[in-house]
Formats: structure tokens, C-alpha cells, sequence
């Protein structure tokens, strides 16, 4: 009996260094309402943008106008995500996410109304789509330079791999819960629960304090632009190079628009097979959230992004060379983690080496790369394996990754010398 305090001691520590930290949930009480609420309410979108697309194919049996669903959301992204970090600069960011919750919240009742009444309207979805993607583009920016002034900088790191857990969860859970429940109760049982789980996120923002602008180089400015914050970004080369690494990856080796011709051509499979291949890199980012225990620890985080985004390139390369599933989707798995790792960097060194007054224009700016960046990498992959093969655009966009990320750290010498704990932009 005496000897099992000796051992499991021990044995406690190290898991808790493998574990996601979770002290900033534990030790900042705004922190955990903002991201509880945030985490059921991404569920519920995600929720709802199942049910929007199996209720665009039910109305319409075109899986062409299931597509336009994401162009509608995408392009209001793009645009509101610049505007929407100028926005948050300038005014109170509570007030901000309030008010855009509060209009993603006034969406999905329309949508709940609209199937209680039984409207078959193609075009009032895409409109609605359309106002829930200026929302959250409005609204994101806000939230995340918000979380700078709820904790420590010793905390970013942990804090933003916890919003990585979070994000991966909703990505799983959401649509599976979105296509039960309109299988079990219909379109309004979704867009119902949806507004119910937006709550959660109204009531984070109202027990925030007030996020008034009125900190950092330009504080005196009254109205802050986008091209004041592009200008900013394009003389601080720290900063620059996160957004200039993750185009890397998401651009030159994003292979997920092939899924549907390699999953036949290389595994012999269906779309079983395309589901477990978009699947893996999305448990892999899961598993490197909840192992992020050790991030916490890492001080040169510009190299740490790097080696994550350069194992992104390694993966997915190996990936385009493999003809046994498992094993491809293993090497999926391990590339979903390793950009979990160089998310959880890139958005710890915009959080801590950029003034408050520049924090929303530069999450702006990273909302539209996390947007935009995949969706230029599915072309150039589609484009790339139509002129050759899928083998060429998977393997030759993974080693084209790998050269990119090997010039930024031949050229961009500061970047790779970046310590967390002297935080230069």
C-alpha cells in the first residue's frame, strides 16, 4: 500500500504533459464560457450545413446545386473575413460577437421556420447561407483576437490547440448528428437544435467584458482598414511567413479533391472508401489536439512550424506513393496532425508578436487563407492530375511543399530563429 503514491505519481506526469492542456479552461472562467460556447455552437453549424445540403439534393436531385452551397458561403467568406477583422479593430469586439451570434442565430430560425412551413425554396437556402457565411466571417475575427486579452501569452499555445480539439470535434460530430436527426425528425428537428445551441455562444459573449479598442502602435487611429492591416502584414516578415507557409501546404499539396479518383484507381474502393479517406486527416488533426500537452513547451515556434508544415508535404507525398488503404490513411492521419501543430503555432505567433489594434485585420487575413487556400490547392491538384496523373499531383505537390517550406527556412532566417518568449512580427 505504501509504495503506490511512489508510483503513480510519476506515472501522472507525463500524461499530463501528452494531454491537451487544459489549465486555461480550468485557471480563466471567460475563457471556458467563450470556448464552450463556441464549441456547441460549431456543432450546430455544422449540424445545419448538412441538413442545408440534404435538403438542396432532396428539393432539387442535383448534386451540381449541392455544390453552389459552398459557393454561396464561400465567397462572403472571403469577403467579409477582410472587412470583418477591420471591423473588430475598430469597435468593441464583445458588442461585435454579440450582435453576428445573435444574426447566426436569426438564420437558423429562418431556415427551422421555413421547413416547419414546409417551403421548398432553393433560393431562400442559398440566401440564408449566404447571411450565416457574412456572420461568422464578421464574427470570427472578433472571437479569436479576443482570446489575447483573456489570458496569459504563456497560455496562447494551449488555448489554441483546445480550439483545434474543438473545431475537430464539431467537423466529426456535427454533420453525423445533422444527417440523424433529419433522418429521424425531419429538417426543423436540425435548424432547431441549432438555434438552441447558438445560445450557448450568446451567452459566452454576454459575460465577457467589454473589448474596446484602444491598445497597440496605431491605437489613435479611429478607423482602422484592410489595407492598413495588408500594409502591416507585408512589413513584418514573422507574420507574413505563417500565412506564406500554411499556402504552402494548403496550395501546392492538398490532395482531398482526388479522393473520388484515387479511392477506385489506387484501393480498388468506393465511396466508402472516399468517406474513410476525407475522414483520416480530420482524426489525425483530432488526436494531435487532444495529445497537444507539450506544445505548451515549445519556445522556437517558427521552426516548430516549419517541421510541422514540411511533414504535412512528407505525408502526403508518401501518401501518393502507397497502395495499401490503411496504410494511406495513416499517413492522412499523421499529415491531419501536423497541421494541427502548425495551426496551433502559426495562430500563437499572430495572437502574441502582433498589437491588439492589428489582431482582428490579421485573423481576418488568416480566415481567408484557411478559406481560400484549400480551394486554390483543389484546382491546381484537379488541374495538375488531368495533364498527367493522380500520382503526379499527390507525390510532386508533397515534394513541392517540402522544397517551398526548405526555401523559407534557407531565406527567411528570423523565422526560423523565432522564440515565443521574445516575440518578434
Amino acid at each position: 500500500m505504501s509504495g503506490k503514491p511512489e508510483i503513480s505519481a510519476p506515472l501522472a506526469k507525463p500524461r499530463r504533459r501528452l494531454l491537451a492542456d487544459v489549465s486555461p479552461l480550468r485557471e480563466h472562467p471567460d475563457f471556458r464560457r467563450l470556448w464552450f460556447g463556441n464549441t456547441v455552437s460549431y456543432i450546430g453549424q455544422q449540424m445545419t450545413a448538412m441538413a442545408v445540403s440534404l435538403q438542396v439534393y432532396a428539393i432539387t436531385g442535383s448534386s451540381f446545386y449541392v455544390g453552389l452551397v459552398g459557393l454561396f458561403s464561400l465567397v462572403p467568406l472571403i469577403v467579409f473575413g477582410l472587412y470583418g477583422g477591420a471591423v473588430a479593430d475598430a469597435v468593441d469586439r464583445r458588442k461585435l460577437g454579440l450582435i453576428t451570434a445573435a444574426g447566426s442565430t436569426v438564420c437558423s430560425g429562418v431556415l427551422a421556420a421555413a421547413a416547419f412551413g414546409h417551403l421548398r425554396s432553393v433560393a431562400l437556402l442559398y440566401a440564408v447561407v449566404a447571411l450565416q457565411a457574412v456572420c461568422f466571417a464578421m464574427n470570427s475575427p472578433a472571437r479569436s483576437s479576443m482570446i489575447p486579452r483573456l489570458l496569459p501569452p504563456e497560455r496562447l499555445p494551449a488555448a489554441n490547440a483546445l480550439a483545434s480539439l474543438a473545431g475537430g470535434v464539431g467537423q466529426m460530430a456535427g454533420p453525423m448528428l445533422g444527417a440523424v436527426l433529419v433522418g429521424a425528425w425531419g429538417y426543423q428537428a436540425a435548424y432547431t437544435v441549432d438555434v438552441a445551441a447558438f445560445s450557448a455562444s450568446l451567452y459566452a459573449m454576454w459575460r465577457l467584458p467589454a473589448m474596446l479598442p484602444g491598445e497597440g502602435e496605431g491605437a489613435a487611429r479611429r478607423r482602422p482598414s484592410v489595407i492598413e492591416g495588408l500594409r502591416y502584414l507585408a512589413a513584418r516578415p514573422n507574420l507574413r511567413t505563417t500565412f506564406v507557409s500554411d499556402l504552402a501546404a494548403m496550395v501546392l499539396a492538398q490532395p482531398r479533391v482526388l479522393f473520388p479518383a484515387v479511392a477506385g484507381l489506387w484501393f480498388g474502393g468506393d465511396t466508402r472508401t472516399v468517406g474513410l479517406l476525407a475522414a483520416a486527416p480530420a482524426v489525425g488533426a483530432l488526436l494531435g489536439s487532444v495529445f497537444s500537452g507539450w506544445l505548451g513547451r515549445v519556445h522556437r515556434q517558427g521552426f516548430a512550424v516549419l517541421l510541422a508544415v514540411g511533414s504535412w508535404g512528407a505525408a502526403v507525398a508518401v501518401f501518393g506513393l502507397t497502395r495499401n488503404l490503411w496504410l494511406g490513411l495513416l499517413f492522412l492521419a499523421f499529415a491531419g496532425c501536423a497541421d494541427t501543430v502548425s495551426m496551433v503555432f502559426r495562430n500563437t505567433m499572430l495572437q502574441s508578436a502582433a498589437p491588439d489594434d492589428m489582431r482582428g485585420r490579421l485573423q481576418g487575413v488568416f480566415l481567408v487563407v484557411v478559406v481560400g487556400g484549400p480551394r486554390l490547392g483543389d484546382f491546381l491538384a484537379g488541374s495538375v492530375s488531368d495533364l498527367f496523373t493522380p500520382t503526379v499531383a499527390v507525390v510532386g505537390g508533397g515534394l513541392a511543399c517540402i522544397s517551398a517550406i526548405a526555401l523559407i527556412g534557407i531565406f527567411q532566417r528570423g523565422f526560423v530563429a523565432y522564440d515565443a518568449r521574445r516575440p518578434v512580427a
